[in-house]
């Protein structure tokens, strides 16, 4: 049996049909099947670029911190701090191009893809003179959020010398979703691996070469950044005639519509994202912060490789939602998203159950303090729970982004973090004197708040209507109205 029989829809009478309802075993089992192959085809490749790029953050690091403490110190704050707060932003932004280019590549209008990825381009350009400011004044914010200035001031001149690699993702983001759309992942994987490679090289020439210091650190990174952005665009330009069709004045057009999707989906990530930078930030004001600092930071790390694998298929299921949705087929993407949301549930659980089991151990990776050990065992339960949470929420905002829901995923994380699950945590925190398990707890229960109403929004939706919703869209914002 040939891979492409393997993948033809058992329930679709012919190519573009939606499936018929499944209703015996042997329908529901060729629909998971189905579905899990086209979702792990693109879910693999993008996860395995974004472990890539987490890399070249880690890398980095590796390289500052066998030049000094101060250094890894300085290094470390700035990436995580200033380049995960632009970071947030700007894949918010791009995420609009993915709820675009998945509709029209779904809907054919593949000539549109194009001049959607310029549009973006033109508003990303623009979000990076905006948050500029955040580069060129990194060490005073980093001293109003109370780092000292001895760490401040390297932080702030690395943050400065950084500020190449803001720009590249303005056009590293929407290339990216512009082939995401079309499911060509490969290439995305592939370029992300090879400047890994180049990036550590870099780093070895430039610090011990060279002797530049994290001066060295920071070009290297900014070259290594470019050089993905432009890896990208070469490929796009020189592979994808399908979808490219070269630059336009079309990518003008309709650009304020576009400019609110792009907002509202920044305010939906960038919400998720600073809800658990503000855990650090509220743990370092506790009794014995160094040993709640150290303990939840060890928890964090773990997490985040947890975090990359359902970044990558919140990006496909994104895809999947949105080409559905675009070919008009909306029990597809229905079942698109209880098949991944399953899958992802039992990952979720899958990872809690391995920290519970490894609760006493799994620190020794990173300290021989007995007594943080000790205190990481403690958090252990909370780190499952939270593991089980992540694996559900970022699936259903990849369902949002691939129906363009952004705004109203806004809305309920703004109410679920920062009304409900933030205050819980201040107060069961420092007024229950819980510490961070009381802050932990609180937050945990604003994820699961949001996880829960988000998973009721995707049960009370009516995909015939996110169908129609699609076309008009298709028709408004590709400008064919305006051609009429």
């Amino acid at each position: 049996m040939s891979w492409d029989h393997m993948e033809a829809p058992l329930l679709v009478a012919e190519v573009g049909e939606d499936y018929r309802p499944a209703r015996s075993w042997t329908e529901v089992k060729h629909v998971v099947w189905t579905e899990s192959l086209k979702m792990w085809k693109i879910a693999a490749p993008l996860a395995f670029n974004i472990m890539c790029q987490y890399g070249i953050n880690s890398v980095t690091n590796i390289f500052a911190g066998h030049i000094g403490e101060l250094e890894l110190s300085a290094v470390a704050l700035s990436l995580s701090v200033i380049g995960t707060f632009s970071f947030g932003f700007m894949l918010g932004m791009g995420s609009a191009l993915e709820t675009l280019c998945g509709q029209a590549f779904g809907a054919g209008q593949i000539d549109m893809l194009g001049v959607y990825m310029q549009r973006s381009w033109i508003i990303l350009w623009i979000s990076c003179i905006i948050l500029m400011p955040i580069y060129i004044f990194a060490t005073p914010i980093l001293k109003f959020l109370g780092e000292s200035h001895t760490i401040a001031v390297p932080a702030g001149e690395f943050s400065l010398l950084t500020v190449p690699q803001l720009f590249s993702l303005a056009i590293n983001f929407p290339t990216s979703k512009f082939l995401q759309a079309q499911s060509k992942v490969s290439a995305i994987a592939w370029i992300g691996f090879i400047f890994l490679i180049i990036h550590t090289g870099l780093l070895w020439l430039f610090i011990y070469v060279f002797g530049w210091g994290i001066s060295g650190a920071a070009i290297a990174f900014d070259l290594t950044s470019w050089g993905i952005a432009i890896a990208q665009v070469v490929y796009v330009v020189g592979w994808c005639k399908d979808g490219w069709k070269g630059l336009s004045w079309l990518a003008f057009k309709e650009i304020w519509a576009f400019v609110r999707l792009s907002v509202a989906s920044a305010i939906m990530l960038c919400l998720e994202i600073w809800y658990m930078m503000s855990i650090i930030i509220l743990t370092a004001r506790l009794d014995n912060a160094v040993i709640a600092v150290d303990s939840l930071s060890i928890c964090m790390n773990f997490n985040g490789y947890e975090a990359m694998l359902f970044i990558g298929i919140n990006a496909a299921v994104s895809v999947r939602v949105s080409n559905e949705l675009g070919m008009g087929r909306p029990r597809a993407a229905k079942y698109c998203v209880y098949v991944t949301v399953m899958e992802s549930l039992l990952i979720g659980l899958c990872c809690m159950v391995g920290i519970i089991i490894a609760r006493d151990h799994f620190a020794v990776i990173f300290t021989n303090s007995e007594d943080l050990q000790k205190a990481v065992s403690k958090l252990a339960y909370f780190l499952g729970v939270t593991m089980v949470l992540n694996s559900i929420q970022p699936v259903i905002s990849g369902v949002a982004v691939g129906g363009g829901w952004q705004a109203l995923v806004a809305y309920i994380n703004l109410a679920c973090y920062y009304i409900f699950g933030l205050p819980l945590g201040y107060l069961l925190g420092f007024k229950a004197n819980l510490g961070v398990k009381g802050l932990w707890g609180g937050m945990i229960a604003g994820t699961a708040l949001q996880t829960l109403l988000l998973l009721f929004v995707v049960y009370k939706t009516n995909w015939n209507k996110e169908v129609e919703q699609t076309t008009e869209r298709m028709k408004k914002w590709g400008g064919q109205e305006n051609q009429q």
